[in-house]
């Protein structure tokens, strides 16, 4: 079975409360997924989960609610080289700002 490319993030709108779904690049280390905002803070899904952490997302069959953060890069170097080197391996790009989900069940 080939690794799958995409996740499926579902957030909360901060303004309207509706359900927001985005496709998006992911890797996985440390048994959380780390996706990337090419748009950094700029984007609605991140602006979403500035304002409410709790999140689901889904990967092939399975799907998880858990809770998404902002990766600090500057305090957390370790990781965000970890996560940048993963994006470029599978993606050949890791540019913007690092998002952890860390997933608190799944079905």
């Amino acid at each position: 079975m080939s690794k799958p490319q995409f996740l499926y993030l579902t957030t909360h709108g901060w303004k309207s409360g509706k359900q927001h779904r985005i496709e998006i690049w992911f890797v996985e280390h440390n048994k959380r997924y780390y996706i990337i905002s090419e748009r950094l803070e700029g984007a609605h899904w991140v602006q979403n989960i500035k304002h409410n952490p709790a999140v689901s997302f889904s990967i092939h069959d399975r799907i998880f609610k858990g809770s998404a953060r902002i990766v600090n890069q500057e305090n957390e170097s370790a990781l965000t080289a970890e996560v940048s080197k993963l994006m470029d391996t599978k993606y050949k790009w890791s540019q913007g700002l690092i998002v952890e989900l860390t997933p608190i069940n799944s079905t």
